[in-house]
């Protein structure tokens, strides 16, 4: 993580270029460069390992294991000069999330979650928060433009009934509720390198992640993300989620 750190600070708050992908998102020669170089290291470490990535095509695998990297999570913010981008790398076997690291190079901040220990932050344990109640809940959510319309009804429906709500933070919102700070994380149009490394963190933190049918984050799943501080909120957030959808 230090070497995919030392490339992205390289170019923070000093691009000359900001690409336009196909779909209309950002790309920068620091993506490119920090995918590359984690994957090379995985090629080189773990021959025959799957590698799924945002930047460059999937190597198959007949292997159990799967590296699934985002090398900038958050260029938008990266791009304009804000720190709260990271870097993210899951580790799957069978499918299944067991290693996740949340890095952020510009604030020296990193989860690391591993199945079945707790998480650690910057090499100390992390708790979540033992919040049940929505009223005294923070709910978190990158940005509002994520959200279909009908989503947006949801995210509405939820957000109403907390203490209060706030956009941006990209993977460190997640970080945050791994400690304690946040308590809620309501997200969607999500692809599977932004969220499989969230979940050892979360989970290995005392929180619940899944997606807004309750239902485990796998490579496949839809795109929506939920994730609590504690089984309480959790299963109260899916509630109001699924009363919008029966309307």
């Amino acid at each position: 993580m230090d070497l995919a750190s030392a490339i992205s600070l390289r170019y923070f708050r000093s691009l000359e270029v900001v690409e336009t992908k196909p779909d209309n998102t950002p790309v920068t020669v620091a993506d490119r460069e920090v995918e590359q170089m984690l994957r090379d290291l995985i090629a080189k470490h773990y021959p025959d390992h799957g590698i799924c990535g945002e930047e460059y095509s999937t190597t198959q695998s007949h292997s159990p294991w799967t590296w699934v990297i985002d090398p900038i999570d958050g260029t938008k913010s990266f791009a304009t000069g804000n720190p709260t981008f990271g870097c993210l790398i899951a580790l799957l076997h069978h499918g299944i999330p067991c290693l996740g690291i949340i890095d952020m190079p510009a604030l020296h901040e990193r989860w690391i979650g591993i199945g079945g220990q707790t998480s650690r932050f910057n090499g100390n344990t992390c708790k979540t928060s033992d919040k049940t109640d929505l009223a005294h809940a923070t709910l978190y959510a990158t940005t509002i433009d994520m959200f279909t319309q009908a989503n947006l009804v949801a995210f509405e429906s939820v957000s109403q009934l907390t203490q209060f709500r706030h956009f941006g933070g990209d993977c460190y919102a997640y970080g945050l509720l791994a400690s304690g700070y946040v308590d809620l994380i309501m997200e969607a149009d999500m692809k599977a390198h932004d969220y499989l490394a969230l979940v050892p963190v979360v989970e290995g933190a005392g929180g619940y992640i899944s997606d807004w049918q309750g239902h485990s984050l796998r490579l496949d799943s839809g795109g929506t993300v939920l994730a609590s501080a504690n089984q309480t909120l959790h299963e109260k957030a899916l509630a109001i989620i699924d009363a919008t959808q029966m309307q």
